[in-house]
């Protein structure tokens, strides 16, 4: 029990720092490492994920607002719209088949890879001081990343980083920020609707979500340190090894 413990507070060391580096709590990695390395099934592997994922994300957004202060009458949007669709979304989550999830979580990461490869060679987007769009269309961004984050378990901050700097016009490190601020209320709300679906490992989820708390701050001073470029061609690559995993499991 003991090592078992240290082992997946050790993992969650690793999963936090990554997801302070990215602005996405860790569990995107995390969902095909617990299914391809701990064999959990599609949906046990998102609810546990969450469980390190929902504190590593309020960290994180901390610590983001503390360097890049969150603009809240921009965020406020995206988190209703967020918090009342991952509630939907994770209802169609705990229904599916586990292959339906997993096939679509690929198809999903390997869009949203695309999606920032083109925006990281084509031309670049000069970031904005003020968003190129009002509050009504945060509102929409919250609702599609809420939904696929209720259904993917992490997607909501990985729909919303490319939107917010390609489209509103947001730098890397504030489009990271404003994505933790969408993704802490609907991420608990899907935590809560897994749990109460059986869906949780908590043996494995709670010394995960301890080892992430103390590491996701590395992720979130790096972040910041590294030029921007670099640091989305990480965020692909980063992506895309995400899909790859949950292919193999496959």
């Amino acid at each position: 029990m003991l090592i078992d413990f240290a082992m997946y507070t050790a993992l969650g060391i690793v999963l936090g720092a990554l997801g302070g580096l990215f602005g996405i709590g860790g569990g995107l990695i995390a969902i095909p490492v617990l299914g391809l390395w701990f064999g959990l099934d599609q949906q046990l592997a998102q609810g546990t994920a969450l469980v390190m994922s929902v504190p590593n994300v309020f960290v994180a957004l901390y610590r983001y607002n503390q360097r890049n202060r969150i603009d809240m009458r921009q965020a406020l949007p995206l988190v209703l719209m967020s918090f009342c669709f991952a509630w939907l979304g994770a209802m169609l989550a705990v229904g599916l088949a586990p292959s339906i999830i997993r096939w679509g979580f690929i198809c999903f990461l390997l869009v949203v890879t695309l999606y920032n490869v083109i925006k990281l060679y084509g031309p670049s987007v000069q970031p904005v001081t003020d968003s190129r769009y009002g509050w009504p269309w945060y509102g929409a961004l919250g609702a599609v990343a809420g939904t696929t984050g209720g259904l993917f378990g992490v997607g909501g901050a990985v729909v919303a980083v490319p939107v917010l700097t390609s489209v509103f016009g947001a730098s890397q490190v504030v489009a990271q920020g404003m994505s933790l601020a969408l993704a802490a209320p609907s991420t608990s709300v899907t935590l809560l609707t897994y749990a109460v679906h059986g869906e949780v490992n908590w043996l494995m989820g709670v010394p995960m979500a301890i080892g992430g708390l103390l590491s996701i701050s590395w992720g979130v001073k790096v972040a910041h340190a590294l030029p921007e470029r670099v640091l989305r061609g990480l965020y692909c690559g980063f992506l895309l090894a995400c899909a790859g995993l949950l292919a193999i499991k496959v």
